[in-house]
């Protein structure tokens, strides 16, 4: 059974840093793209980074660029996401995601598994 377990939101300060950490097992998922999405209250989710299977490429939203910085240790089968210079704008469920190819997607449809999410809020 494949699960992803994300951890390492909180509450935090505008202009502080979180790390995001989300583990996934029942499989490896070294050949795989893994993503970070989010999803504030009544938006829709939306795309944060994405790196490829060898972790030599990572996208991020414009949003985000910057700031955030996605990385993985595919011995580990786990992805992190460090959140540097945080914004109240980016409150949101953090969730990270299993790509269905090696290189990934801006789109959730091209993902085929999900962790159960992790709060960020950013106070002003």
């Amino acid at each position: 059974q494949v699960q992803l377990v994300e951890s390492g939101g909180g509450l935090v300060q505008a202009g502080g840093s979180l790390r995001l950490t989300c583990v996934a097992s029942g499989r490896t998922f070294s050949r795989n793209a893994m993503g970070w999405f989010r999803q504030a209250p009544g938006k829709e989710r939306e795309f944060v980074a994405v790196i490829v299977w060898s972790g030599a490429d990572t996208y991020y939203a414009d949003s985000v660029k910057g700031r955030f910085t996605i990385s993985r240790d595919n011995a580990k089968n786990t992805v992190y996401l460090q959140m540097n210079s945080l914004k109240p704008e980016d409150t949101a469920v953090y969730y990270c995601a299993v790509g269905g190819s090696p290189r990934g997607s801006s789109s959730p449809t091209q993902y085929d598994y999900w962790g159960q999410g992790t709060q960020v809020t950013v106070s002003s």
